[in-house]
């Protein structure tokens, strides 16, 4: 990888606190052994208002190109992670959750229909996000996001897309 990005995770739930955020410490320890930065971790309640605060902010900071989360995807009374950022995306990469449940049906069968994992572009932030197992988010990362957010990925990747930075040829 020869362009590192500054990456925010997010946890959202209401049960987990920092002490036992299994999913957030693994995908943390995954993007950055891959090479990435993390600029931003944050940790909150399955609250559509404060979720929709909390990423618009890290859409609007430049120093900010992508964006993790875990939680929220499911279909619980207080899981609201689509119906929050799916309004603040530009454009959605439906490929995303796709590719995931596809993936995923190898591991947990057909309770991959209940997987709302989603992404989207917002103000060239990239919005990736993974249901709250850590599972989930071992998958989303060592099976998408580590070829996709490489800058050597070829025939392409989301680099240019979110630095303006063109990858070598």
């Amino acid at each position: 990888m020869s362009y590192p990005l500054h990456i925010a995770l997010l946890t959202i739930s209401d049960t987990r606190t920092r002490e036992n955020d299994t999913s957030g410490d693994t995908l943390e320890a995954l993007v950055t052994s891959a090479g990435h930065n993390i600029v931003a971790r944050e940790l909150i309640a399955d609250d559509m208002y404060q979720l929709r605060a909390l990423i618009s902010a890290w859409i609007a900071d430049p120093n900010i190109h992508c964006v993790i989360t875990t939680g929220g995807t499911g279909f619980s009374a207080r899981d609201s992670t689509p119906e929050a950022l799916i309004p603040l995306f530009d454009k959605q990469i439906y490929g995303f959750g796709e590719v995931f449940r596809a993936l995923s049906l190898t591991t947990i069968g057909t309770s991959t229909v209940q997987s709302r994992a989603f992404a989207g572009i917002a103000n060239t932030t990239g919005i990736f996000c993974l249901p709250g197992s850590t599972n989930a988010c071992k998958t989303g990362w060592n099976a998408i996001l580590k070829e996709q957010l490489d800058s050597d990925h070829k025939p392409c990747n989301f680099i240019e897309l979110f630095t303006g930075k063109k990858s070598e040829s």
